[in-house]
């Protein structure tokens, strides 16, 4: 015949598995949310030695240079959980916050980020702003206002666009250089389209790279599957294969 515990042992039980539970979701979100570092993360060089990216379909008007293959990387994952010098965060005008990956770096960071950003005075489409990284992993974060897209001005938004990454290139450089993870700078409400923005993300960092030694790696964060293929089908006209 069955004899219920003495309630002090169950207790004790209930404590047990308690505990257990709490512990296992610790290491859950743990594992989850853990800084990911450069180290973690393959290079193109990395990439087209497994044979993850397909050799460029046309040729490519860029020499194939290993030294600057190896200091690039496509990485689908979270921004905010980059261990990096400096990350890119796709900011609007007043710095102060918003939707996507802008407040998602925000509520990241803390409420202290936003405290230094009220201090910046905003800034213009296609300049670039730099904080502290606070509770992110990253050391600062460069704001960058990228444009919203014009159809009809498409020259324009292609130039502003243009100067969000190069002036991101230069903020890390003058911060010490190191290791920079972008964000899709206006692909997503902005309306940029995410292959003419690829295309201009890849050759300005070429053409940055090829001049500056200082930022050690560049990693193009993206959120999505197709954005992630986009990169790699366009990567090799920007950063050939051998």
């Amino acid at each position: 015949m069955f004899r219920p515990l003495p309630t002090h042992i169950t207790s004790r039980l209930t404590h047990h598995f308690r505990s257990t539970i709490i512990c296992s979701t610790k290491l859950r979100n743990m594992s989850s949310t853990s800084p990911i570092s450069a180290e973690q993360i393959p290079t193109l060089t990395d990439l087209y030695n497994q044979s993850q990216i397909p050799a460029a379909s046309t040729t490519s008007s860029y020499s194939y240079e290993a030294s600057l293959n190896s200091r690039v990387s496509i990485w689908r994952g979270d921004i905010t959980h980059l261990k990096a010098d400096v990350i890119v965060n796709a900011a609007n005008k007043s710095l102060l916050g918003g939707g996507g990956v802008d407040g998602a770096i925000h509520r990241a960071a803390g409420p202290q980020l936003l405290r230094e950003c009220m201090t910046l005075g905003g800034a213009e489409t296609g300049q670039t702003k730099v904080t502290m990284g606070y509770d992110l992993p990253s050391k600062r974060v460069a704001h960058t206002v990228g444009p919203v897209y014009s159809r009809s001005n498409s020259e324009r938004s292609a130039k502003l666009l243009e100067s969000c990454y190069k002036t991101s290139l230069e903020a890390c450089r003058e911060n010490g250089g190191g290791v920079i993870g972008f964000s899709s700078i206006s692909t997503g409400v902005y309306g940029y389209p995410v292959e003419d923005a690829t295309k201009i993300a890849l050759e300005t960092t070429r053409k940055f790279l090829e001049k500056d030694d200082t930022v050690t790696r560049v990693i193009y964060v993206v959120f999505s599957k197709r954005t992630e293929e986009i990169y790699q089908e366009l990567v090799p006209a920007y950063f050939p294969s051998p």
